[in-house]
């Protein structure tokens, strides 16, 4: 399940995604327009610049934005760095399995086979989701209280 620290942190990116080239974001402003919990958004922006995912300046026209084209950032690699793997159940992960305690055998287990399944399938469409393909499906704020779809 996705944490609301990575739903926050896919919200964040995606709005910085949709600034224009070379524009920078308040931490209070992605957060007033996203309805996060800006202390929650601090670290949340500081585990992403710590990733390589967003960049910050300080002073005067300071602010985050992303480090690297939206084109180029997937999904999967923002939850990743907030959440870790994308795994349902430790097992199911063929690079990081992990034997669950009443398995006998990891090999023939049913259960392990169809989360593996279920694993693969969101990773594949959460790796090839960029942020540029989010912004162009997310509705465009034209006031602060109004939302309107760009077509």
């Amino acid at each position: 399940m996705l944490t609301n620290k990575a739903k926050y942190g896919v919200k964040a990116v995606v709005y910085l995604a949709g600034l224009p080239p070379g524009e920078t974001a308040l931490i209070a402003d992605i957060a007033a327009r996203n309805n996060i919990p800006k202390k929650f958004l601090d670290a949340i922006l500081l585990e992403l610049r710590n990733a390589g995912l967003v960049r910050s300046r300080k002073g005067p026209g300071g602010g985050y934005a992303l480090a690297r084209s939206a084109r180029e950032i997937k999904v999967g690699e923002v939850i990743r760095a907030l959440d870790g793997p994308l795994v349902p159940l430790a097992c199911a992960n063929a690079e990081t399995a992990v034997s669950c305690e009443d398995c006998a055998t990891m090999a023939v287990c049913p259960v392990r086979m169809v989360m593996s399944e279920v694993n693969d399938a969101v990773s594949a469409i959460l790796d090839r989701t960029s942020l540029s393909a989010l912004v162009a499906q997310t509705p465009v704020p034209r006031r602060r209280d109004a939302w309107a779809y760009e077509i």
